[in-house]
């Protein structure tokens, strides 16, 4: 069964008569690695945007275990049913690695035991030692802050996990070392993971791929098995 399905979604912006998003029929299931990809402005932002509950459809529906998610808080699925790792980060630089994990976990709504103890433990599983942890973001390097950015997005136990371009400001090898960790979430863990991308390298390494594309009638998209 799907974890997450989109039923014939399209979107436009208010006012405008084209559509960013058409007909789009995805599933998506836990255990796998998802990679989004399509040329730019094929609306992959805006798939990962309504995908993540901060944008609403046009038309058509998404469903979270088979529930139409226009039926649940919405605020509830943004800050426990996924996680979302941002290209940029968009971590807050005057706090340090572990006190970004906490705030996420405050933020969340979820009772805790030791959040301290909870985050330093997810930091460490992303390749952070308890040094690095301590440090302010601007300390950290790009590689460093997109770990905090995964443990950040992991803090509060999401099933789904929705990255946009997540290694797309890293080197090869640090590339590789970020993909590695969502493949042990997806396999290790059971996780869905979706990665929107332009790279080859994490297409590649996805299980299933999907195309965002521009037909006469409009935008949608194909999937393309492995």
């Amino acid at each position: 069964m799907s974890k997450l399905r989109l039923e014939n979604v399209s979107y436009k912006y208010e006012k405008s008569k084209n559509f960013v998003l058409k007909d789009i029929s995805f599933e998506f299931e836990k255990g796998n690695i998802y990679a989004i990809i399509g040329k730019s402005g094929a609306g992959k932002t805006t798939l990962l945007s309504l995908l993540s509950g901060l944008t609403k459809p046009t038309s058509g529906k998404i469903f979270l275990d088979e529930e139409d998610t226009k039926n649940k808080d919405m605020y509830s699925y943004r800050s426990q049913d996924v996680g979302v790792v941002f290209q940029s980060f968009n971590l807050l630089p005057k706090l340090t690695a572990v006190e970004n994990v906490i705030l996420s976990m405050d933020v969340s709504g979820r009772k805790f035991g030791n959040k301290k103890e909870i985050a330093m433990e997810l930091l460490n599983k992303v390749g952070l030692d308890e040094d690095e942890a301590k440090r302010r973001i601007l300390k950290l390097s790009g590689g460093q802050q997109q770990r905090v950015a995964i443990a950040r997005a992991l803090s509060y136990g999401p099933e789904i996990i929705l990255a946009d371009e997540p290694t797309g400001n890293l080197d090869g090898e640090t590339q590789d070392d970020i993909m590695e960790i969502f493949r042990k979430l997806a396999k290790d863990e059971n996780k869905c993971v979706i990665i929107v991308t332009h790279s080859p390298e994490v297409t590649e390494k996805a299980d299933v791929v999907y195309e965002l594309k521009k037909n006469d009638s409009g935008k949608n998209g194909t999937r393309m098995k492995k």
